[in-house]
C-alpha cells in the first residue's frame, strides 16, 4: 500500500487547535502498517470520550468542543481517520473500503489506547465507522452520542443533495476541502479557518481518502458493508446503552435520520433530545459549543 504522509509544516498555523498529536502504528487487514494520528485533552484517568469526524473534515473539526468537554472532567479524544488530517493517506482509492477503516479505528481506541467506558460522539463518517464498533464491541460502550448521521444498509434512498456532492467531490479535477466544509456550514467560516481544513491536503495526490468515501456509503442492499450495517442497526436497536442524538435543524443530507434514531433505538427512549437550531451538517463548525453543553449535561444525567 502507497501512503503519503501530511508534512507537519502544514499544520503550524491552525487557529484555536493548540493540542500537539500524538500517534501510533496500527496493523492493515492486509498486512503492514499505517500511521494515525489523535489529540487529547482532559484528564487521562476519566473516562474517554471518542470523537469521530467524517468527511471531509479532520479533528480540528473538534476543537470549539474539546474544551468545554475537558474542563467538565472528561477525557477528549479525536482521532484522525485515515486518509484525513495527520494520518497517513493510502494513495489508492481502492485501498480505503468500510470494512478496512472500521478495523484502523477499532485498532487505535482499542488496541492501541485501550479504551473502556467510552462515550461515542460520531458525526457524518464518524457514526457510520462509530456505531459498528459501539454494535461489535458493546461492553466497551457506556453511552452514544449521534450528531447528523446514520448507519446507511443500502434499504433506503439517498436525498439527491447527497447525490450532487458525491458526484462533485468525486469528479472535481481538484478538491476544495474547505469549500465543501463551508457548503456544509450556516456561518461563514474565516480565511484561517478554512486554510485549517486544508491543511491535511497539500496537493491532489493526498485526496484519495475525501474522493473515495462518498462511494463507500451502502446505497444498494448487495452492498459489501450493507449486512454488516444491517446486522448493527438491530444490534443498536436492542442495545440499552443510553443514547444522545443531538441533529441540527438545517442538514439536507442526515437530517430526517434523527427522527428514526430517536424512535428505533431503545438507548434512546425517555431521552430529552436536542435539536441545533441554525446549524448545517458541521454542526460542530456551526454549535459546536452548544453541542459540547448538550454533551455534558447527557452525561451528568446519566451517570
Amino acid at each position: 500500500m502507497l501512503t503519503l504522509r501530511t508534512p507537519e509544516e502544514r499544520f503550524t498555523e491552525l487557529p484555536d487547535f493548540p493540542y500537539a498529536p500524538r500517534y501510533c502504528e496500527v496493523d492493515d487487514t492486509e498486512g503492514g502498517s499505517l500511521r494515525m494520528a489523535w489529540v487529547e485533552a482532559g484528564p487521562e484517568d476519566a473516562d474517554p470520550i471518542l470523537m469521530l469526524h467524517g468527511e471531509p473534515s479532520w479533528s480540528f473539526l473538534y476543537r470549539r468542543m474539546i474544551p468545554i468537554l475537558a474542563a467538565a472532567g472528561h477525557r477528549v479524544i479525536c482521532p484522525d481517520l485515515v486518509g484525513f488530517g495527520r494520518s497517513d493517506k493510502p494513495t489508492r482509492r481502492e485501498d480505503h473500503t468500510y470494512a478496512r477503516h472500521v478495523e484502523w479505528v477499532r485498532a487505535l481506541a482499542f488496541d492501541a489506547l485501550d479504551l473502556n467506558n467510552v462515550t461515542l460522539v460520531g458525526q457524518d463518517w464518524g457514526g457510520l465507522i462509530g456505531l459498528r464498533l459501539a454494535a461489535e464491541h458493546p461492553q466497551l460502550f457506556s453511552h452514544i452520542v449521534v450528531a447528523n448521521t446514520g448507519l446507511p444498509a443500502g434499504d433506503f434512498p439517498m436525498p439527491e443533495i447527497w447525490w450532487q456532492f458525491r458526484e462533485a467531490i468525486q469528479s472535481q479535477p481538484t478538491i476544495d476541502v474547505g469549500g465543501f466544509i463551508q457548503w456544509g456550514c450556516t456561518q461563514v467560516m474565516s480565511d484561517a479557518v478554512r486554510a485549517g481544513y486544508d491543511a491535511p491536503f497539500p496537493d491532489d495526490s493526498y485526496c484519495a481518502g475525501p474522493r473515495v468515501m462518498p462511494g463507500l456509503v451502502p446505497t444498494s442492499p448487495d452492498d459489501p458493508a450493507a449486512p454488516a450495517n444491517r446486522a448493527a442497526w438491530a444490534a443498536l436497536c436492542q442495545s440499552t446503552t443510553p443514547m444522545l442524538v443531538a441533529f441540527s435543524d438545517s442538514d439536507p443530507i442526515t437530517g430526517p435520520m434523527g427522527g428514526v434514531l430517536q424512535t428505533e433505538m431503545r438507548g434512546a427512549q425517555g431521552i430529552e433530545h436536542p435539536v441545533i437550531r441554525g446549524a448545517g451538517h458541521f454542526l460542530q463548525e456551526d454549535s459546536g459549543e452548544e453541542l459540547a453543553r448538550h454533551i455534558v449535561d447527557f452525561l451528568a444525567k446519566s451517570a
